[in-house]
């Protein structure tokens, strides 16, 4: 053998031994692994045991408490049963207890009953027995007074009648002098001084609005070509305009006096800009209506901060800015509302009452005049929805439905405001009417009066604030004319429209004359 061969043996015999080594060790390495295992597995049974026992005991335990807490609650339901046994045990005593009771009041009652009915056929009997001796004495009597029962009735019920009306009537003029000798001198110090303290200057303002032309041309200018200007100018604003012969002169007519003013201040800006065109037209009217609306607002901001009154809410305020355009009679409702505001005031602080919501009142008192052309409904319900709607206090409320008499005052301030509204209308003036509606209040005055009995003759006088009733002496006594004055005064409060007030005088004149031959 070579040295070669000899290598390549000995490498061999090398390999091969490390295989063997190999093959040793790694058996000796899995009987060490599996040694490990079952010491593993010894500890995990023993482990598993030990919870196993636990377990069962903290079952034992647990069923052992469950089996305490049961027969504790068995124990107290058989006690509550056995206390609701008891109590249904005493209400049952208490039951035939009751029944016994009610069974002999019922047989009490029944004994009663019996004993009415046996009385009430007694009293029929007497009834009737009485009755017998009652008609026979009438009969009796209309033998001897030779008149039927209901001729004695009827007449007796005259006399009667008559003689209660005169004396309410005479209980009435008693209580009436004795009520104006105690509050006329009263009345007269709080109105006389309240008129001294506050001087306001007579409406001139009137209703008809007349806008001035620079010249006659400037009319066909307005109207344009086929009447195309004077078509946008109604239709942007509400209103007629009415062009007639009247020189350099525009009447504008329209039931709203906002769109009125409107219209009115709309031309005067067109008049001044030249510029008369259906599109520049809704652009003035636009501009004219957005600045009048700022102009209402403030309006009422300066009246509200002259009379000194805080908290009001913005709608409210412009609907006093509104009443700078509403008339009555020709009297400004704003003026009219603020003097009247101011005579409340005065009055209530003479009288020691809260005078800032005396003038709150007053100011107020014509609210519903700023939207009744515009909405269904007298002032007064316009102005007491107003008043309601933003929470005004129920004195103002009242003093609204009351000032006019259509409900009955509940407060001072609310007859104030009353008597205010009065002297505030009925100086001289402040108001004025047409001729004609002038001439039928008048005679509508002498109508009413005429209607009752007893009445001659009818003059209205004073320009209708007085009317004198003279009555024949024979038909009305004294007492008679008190009653026909009261009565003709309630007619024409309920049938009139009238500014201001109205005296009623009625006049029983006796004149006896002779003639000497």
């Amino acid at each position: 053998m070579n040295d070669t061969t000899l290598a390549i043996l000995s490498g061999s015999i090398g390999v091969l031994i490390g295989i063997v080594i190999m093959t040793l060790l790694s058996k000796l390495g899995l009987n060490r692994d599996q040694q490990k295992a079952k010491l593993l597995m010894d500890e995990a049974n023993l482990k598993s045991e030990n919870l196993v026992r636990q377990a069962v005991l903290e079952g034992k335990t647990q069923s052992y408490e469950l089996k305490l807490a049961a027969e504790k609650e068995i124990k107290e339901r058989r006690s509550e049963i056995s206390e609701l046994e008891n109590k249904l045990s005493r209400r049952e005593d208490n039951l035939n207890f009751r029944d016994e009771t009610l069974t002999r009041k019922e047989k009490q009652i029944e004994e009663k009953n019996n004993k009415i009915s046996e009385k009430y056929s007694v009293l029929e009997k007497m009834e009737a027995e009485l009755q017998a001796k009652i008609d026979g004495q009438l009969h009796e009597l209309e033998r001897v007074a030779q008149m039927s029962a209901n001729e004695a009735k009827k007449e007796l019920m005259e006399v009667v009648e008559k003689r209660i009306q005169n004396e309410i009537t005479l209980y009435i003029k008693e209580q009436e002098e004795q009520a104006r000798s105690k509050a006329a001198d009263v009345a007269r110090n709080i109105i006389g001084l309240a008129i001294q303290r506050y001087a306001q200057e007579e409406a001139t303002e009137r209703t008809v609005s007349v806008v001035s032309l620079p010249s006659e041309e400037m009319k066909g200018r307005i109207i344009g070509r086929e009447g195309r200007n004077i078509r946008a100018i109604e239709q942007a604003t509400g209103v007629d305009l009415i062009i007639d012969d009247t020189p350099e002169a525009i009447t504008v007519s329209c039931f709203d006096p906002i769109r009125r003013e409107v219209a009115r201040l709309a031309l005067e800006h067109l008049l001044k800009d030249g510029r008369i065109q259906p599109g520049r037209i809704e652009e003035v009217v636009n501009k004219v209506r957005s600045e009048l609306n700022e102009t209402i607002h403030k309006t009422g901001e300066q009246a509200i901060f002259k009379l000194g009154i805080h908290k009001v809410d913005k709608e409210i305020v412009s609907l006093i800015g509104r009443m700078r355009y509403r008339y009555s009679y020709g009297q400004n409702a704003l003026q009219h509302s603020m003097e009247v505001a101011h005579l409340t005031g005065m009055m209530a602080a003479e009288l020691g009452l809260n005078q800032a919501l005396a003038k709150r009142a007053g100011l107020l008192h014509d609210i519903g005049k700023s939207l009744d052309f515009e909405m269904e409904g007298s002032h007064i319900e316009l102005g007491v929805r107003i008043a309601k709607k933003h929470g005004e206090h129920p004195v103002v409320i009242n003093a609204i439905e009351s000032h006019h008499g259509e409900v009955e005052s509940t407060s001072i301030i609310s007859t104030l405001v009353a008597a205010a509204d009065t002297l505030s209308a009925a100086r001289p003036g402040a108001r004025f009417e047409s001729f004609e509606n002038y001439i039928k209040r008048l005679e509508q005055l002498e109508k009413i009066a005429n209607s009752f009995e007893g009445v001659d003759k009818t003059y209205a006088i004073q320009a209708g604030r007085e009317i004198r009733v003279m009555v024949v002496p024979d038909k009305l006594d004294d007492l008679g004319c008190h009653r026909v004055a009261r009565e003709i005064r309630e007619k024409i409060e309920a049938e009139l429209t009238y500014p201001g007030q109205i005296k009623v005088t009625v006049i029983r004149e006796v004149r006896a004359s002779e003639l000497a031959k």
